[in-house]
């Protein structure tokens, strides 16, 4: 397995919302978007963040195919991570691998994450990724229609 990232591609968007737009993957994130099916919506949102110079976007790769999408965003006293990989893909390591490439590509420091309680393995991905459990909270998910717990998670600087 080798995993790249690159800059996102027009192309990819539409995979992008196929993997996102997945109930069992988005029951699992938790928090997304009001309606992951929404294309509409999606374009809208991507469009915006492709050209908002404060928010890094990459396409994660895995021998030449388009897996996923992961970034940083967030104003400079909260940066945070982000991924998403298709679950066709979950369980071997592909999370954890674009992670890691995006770490070594993005220096800033802190960053700051936050994944559902119950999501072991977004919990699992950031803990190999050096990224350690610093609070929690609890917000509406609106994938699963009701208050969710959520794990707060930072990588210091």
């Amino acid at each position: 397995m080798t995993i790249t990232l690159r800059e996102v591609r027009d192309e990819d968007l539409p995979l992008f919302f196929a993997f996102m737009s997945d109930p069992e993957s988005t029951r699992t994130a938790a928090f997304t978007s009001a309606d992951p099916n929404d294309r509409e919506a999606f374009d809208a949102h991507w469009q915006h963040i492709r050209t908002a110079p404060s928010i890094v976007l990459r396409t994660v790769v895995e021998d030449g195919t388009v897996v996923g999408n992961a970034g940083v965003y967030g104003p400079p006293d909260d940066r945070q991570v982000t991924y998403w990989i298709d679950r066709a893909r979950w369980g071997r390591g592909l999370a954890t691998a674009a992670l890691s490439a995006l770490l070594d590509a993005v220096a800033e420091r802190p960053l700051h994450a936050r994944a559902a309680a119950d999501n072991t393995g977004s919990r699992r991905v950031l803990e190999k990724c050096g990224f350690t459990v610093t609070g929690t909270d609890r917000g509406y998910a609106h994938a699963r229609g009701e208050e969710t717990d959520e794990l707060l998670f930072t990588l210091p600087g």
